[in-house]
Protein backbone atom coordinates (compact mmCIF):
# COMPACT_ATOMS: atom_id res chain seq x y z
CA UNK A 1 0.00 0.00 0.00
CA UNK A 2 1.16 3.56 -0.80
CA UNK A 3 0.37 4.56 2.39
CA UNK A 4 3.09 2.71 4.50
CA UNK A 5 6.10 4.28 2.67
CA UNK A 6 5.53 7.96 3.15
CA UNK A 7 4.89 10.26 6.57
CA UNK A 8 1.55 11.78 6.64
CA UNK A 9 2.92 15.30 5.12
CA UNK A 10 3.76 13.76 2.48
CA UNK A 11 0.68 12.01 1.65
CA UNK A 12 -0.96 14.86 2.08
CA UNK A 13 1.12 16.95 -0.57
CA UNK A 14 0.39 13.93 -2.81
CA UNK A 15 -3.35 14.01 -2.98
CA UNK A 16 -3.36 17.89 -2.90
CA UNK A 17 -0.74 17.80 -5.90
CA UNK A 18 -2.87 15.25 -7.71
CA UNK A 19 -6.10 17.27 -7.31
CA UNK A 20 -3.86 20.14 -8.66
CA UNK A 21 -3.12 18.14 -11.64
CA UNK A 22 -6.49 16.37 -12.49
CA UNK A 23 -9.29 19.47 -11.50
CA UNK A 24 -10.59 21.47 -14.27
CA UNK A 25 -9.24 18.96 -16.93
CA UNK A 26 -11.14 17.14 -19.59
CA UNK A 27 -12.03 13.45 -18.37
CA UNK A 28 -9.71 14.81 -14.66
CA UNK A 29 -12.04 12.22 -13.05
CA UNK A 30 -11.40 9.34 -14.66
CA UNK A 31 -9.64 6.49 -13.19
CA UNK A 32 -7.36 5.73 -15.51
CA UNK A 33 -6.19 9.36 -15.69
CA UNK A 34 -5.71 9.73 -11.98
CA UNK A 35 -3.71 6.41 -12.11
CA UNK A 36 -1.42 7.61 -14.61
CA UNK A 37 -0.83 10.53 -12.68
CA UNK A 38 -0.65 9.34 -9.31
CA UNK A 39 1.79 6.62 -10.85
CA UNK A 40 4.19 9.80 -11.73
CA UNK A 41 3.88 11.66 -8.16
CA UNK A 42 4.77 7.98 -6.30
CA UNK A 43 8.21 7.93 -8.27
CA UNK A 44 8.85 11.86 -7.50
CA UNK A 45 8.17 11.40 -4.04
CA UNK A 46 9.91 8.41 -3.56
CA UNK A 47 13.01 10.09 -4.85
CA UNK A 48 12.68 11.91 -1.91
CA UNK A 49 11.06 14.68 -3.52
CA UNK A 50 8.20 15.41 -1.06
CA UNK A 51 7.50 18.91 -1.56
CA UNK A 52 4.57 20.01 -3.30
CA UNK A 53 5.52 21.79 -5.79
CA UNK A 54 7.70 18.96 -6.94
CA UNK A 55 5.26 16.87 -6.30
CA UNK A 56 2.48 18.75 -8.66
CA UNK A 57 5.18 19.34 -11.44
CA UNK A 58 6.15 15.88 -11.84
CA UNK A 59 2.07 15.22 -12.17
CA UNK A 60 1.74 17.76 -14.67
CA UNK A 61 4.69 16.71 -16.54
CA UNK A 62 3.08 13.14 -16.83
CA UNK A 63 0.16 15.13 -18.39
CA UNK A 64 2.59 16.64 -20.64
CA UNK A 65 3.82 13.01 -21.78
CA UNK A 66 0.38 11.75 -22.34
CA UNK A 67 -0.13 10.36 -26.10
CA UNK A 68 -2.94 12.09 -27.63
CA UNK A 69 -4.62 9.01 -28.73
CA UNK A 70 -4.48 7.88 -24.37
CA UNK A 71 -6.59 10.95 -23.42
CA UNK A 72 -8.64 8.32 -21.43
CA UNK A 73 -11.80 9.18 -22.34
Amino acid sequence: MIADGFDPRTLANMDVALERVCRGRPNGESHELRAFVAQSIVRCAKTGKTNLGALTEAGERALARLPVRRKFA
